[in-house]
């Protein structure tokens, strides 16, 4: 008998969570060693990309915001925004209701080398997805989705 989670009937049981643990780990050493020529090319460190990914799904983002997301001082986080924008991926701007309020957006360079870093992870998943058999972890992957976005939009 397997035992879930939590009382929700859309939760995983332990053993479909350990399971997509598992892929989850795998797959994220995998891409991010794949990933890593790419983001030296483009003279972007792990943690500056991670932080276009989160710009590229806002319209924009409070300084503050930025450094509570990424764990870090406001003082570190505007290192991070300094050389995103010397590249030329993001720009800062003053807020309209309140102009002391610095602001960060991501610009269409950034939102390029986000759709390009993306699509090598696709591929990188769809070749580790045929060299193992995923479909089972794949189809994990996508009742989890499914799962939290129907938990989203009841929450909404």
């Amino acid at each position: 008998m397997k035992r879930h989670t939590q009382t929700n009937t859309n939760a995983l049981t332990e053993d479909e969570a350990r399971h997509l643990a598992d892929f989850v780990l795998f797959s994220q050493r995998n891409c991010i060693l794949r990933l890593s020529p790419e983001l030296t090319q483009d003279k972007v460190s792990y943690p500056q990309f991670f932080l276009l990914t989160y710009l590229n799904e806002e319209e924009s983002l409070t300084m503050s915001s930025i450094a509570k997301m990424m764990g870090h001082s406001t003082a570190a986080a505007t290192g991070m925004v300094d050389k995103l924008q010397e590249l030329g991926y993001i720009k800062r701007f003053t807020a309209a209701a309140d102009r002391r309020k610095i602001m960060v957006r991501i610009t269409e360079q950034g939102r390029e080398l986000i759709t390009r870093m993306r699509g090598n992870i696709a591929r990188n998943l769809a070749t580790l997805m045929a060299q193992e058999d995923g479909a089972a972890q794949i189809n994990q992957a996508q009742t989890l989705i499914k799962r939290r976005s129907a938990n989203k939009l009841q929450l909404d």
